[in-house]
């Protein structure tokens, strides 16, 4: 039996739910991934409403749909963040407030608090994120830059994070980092540096996402063996690297979308990501998660994207084998 193969809505937020849901069913999708964002998933309503919480329950099951994750990227993203005027577009509003960097700071801290107690009463123990970063933009060591700099960064992400992994913990619920540039884990040295700041909390772990080890030259299956344990869901998404001389990893201050970029987001199966080597590590590490897509093309029509997407994870997604392929030769 095959993994359950999930769509990320994050991308499709201008869609109502139902309407997603009813695309996504008809797709061959047999579960969403519900971000916080338009009408899909709404924290203070299913904190203030049991009712909401059913009827969001039941128009899933309408659609022969589950819920195995919620996705609060882009509040995670303002708990640690140097905040400026770009957070306000993805914020909400209750969020935002009147914008001082440290309030939103602290109010989205306690909204990510509050999205794992939404997660347990909708019956998820999974919720996807980012955490933000104060060291993000020191990332090129100049002007010079200390490691006491640096550790001040991850000594900030643990002061307001650790609060957040005991609320989830309390609440059944574990947080799942998607491993990304601008967070403080975005390949596997950070990693390592972000798990030691917090002590290993055990309700810390990786949204993994092998589109952005990729285009940074990390090995996405490297990434997997060093943290087993930590992978809680999976993103399954694609990058294609167009390093040809002239374009830079660094993205060139292009637009995603820009045919000069030196690398872009396409739909899975037409990227550099090595999914069948991925698939292989799950099996061999025991990962039996949902398979999310992380539907990202600029240059494919995402209904037509989406479709393709569900066909390549299915085809892709093969069980281990219970036997030595060797064994019928040997001798009785």
């Amino acid at each position: 039996m095959g993994r359950t193969i999930t769509l990320f809505t994050g991308q499709w937020a201008d869609l109502p739910l139902e309407t997603l849901a009813r695309k996504a069913s008809e797709w061959g999708y047999q579960g969403l991934e519900l971000a916080c964002s338009g009408d899909h998933f709404e924290v203070e309503k299913a904190l203030a409403s049991d009712s909401y919480v059913r009827e969001k329950r039941a128009l899933l099951e309408r659609y022969g749909l589950k819920c195995f994750a919620i996705s609060n990227h882009l509040v995670g993203q303002a708990v640690c963040d140097p905040i400026d005027e770009r957070h306000r577009s993805i914020l909400p509003a209750c969020v935002w407030g009147d914008g001082d960097p440290e309030g939103v700071r602290q109010r989205a801290a306690e909204e990510m608090k509050r999205t794992a107690q939404a997660a347990r009463l909708f019956g998820v123990e999974i919720v996807t994120g980012f955490t933000g970063s104060s060291v993000w933009s020191k990332l090129y060591f100049f002007p010079p830059t200390s490691q006491a700099e640096i550790d001040a960064g991850y000594r900030d992400f643990a002061a307001r994070w650790l609060p957040i992994l005991d609320a989830f913990q309390q609440n059944g619920v574990r947080f799942a980092l998607e491993v990304h540039p601008t967070e403080i884990a975005y390949d596997i040295v950070t990693m390592q540096r972000a798990l030691e700041a917090v002590n290993h909390h055990p309700a810390f772990g990786v949204n993994f996402d092998p589109s952005h080890l990729v285009h940074q030259f990390v090995d996405p299956v490297a990434f997997l063996e060093t943290f087993a344990e930590r992978i809680f869901h999976m993103h399954v998404k694609d990058v294609k690297r167009n390093l040809n001389g002239r374009t830079s990893i660094l993205g060139s201050h292009l637009s995603f979308g820009d045919s000069r970029r030196g690398w872009d987001f396409v739909s899975p199966g037409h990227g550099d990501v090595p999914f069948e080597a991925i698939i292989r590590t799950l099996n061999r590490i025991g990962y039996r998660g949902p398979l999310s897509v992380e539907w990202e093309d600029s240059g494919m029509n995402r209904e037509f994207g989406a479709q393709e997407a569900f066909h390549f994870v299915k085809k892709l997604d093969f069980e281990p084998s219970d036997i030595a392929f060797d064994a019928a030769f040997a001798k009785h």
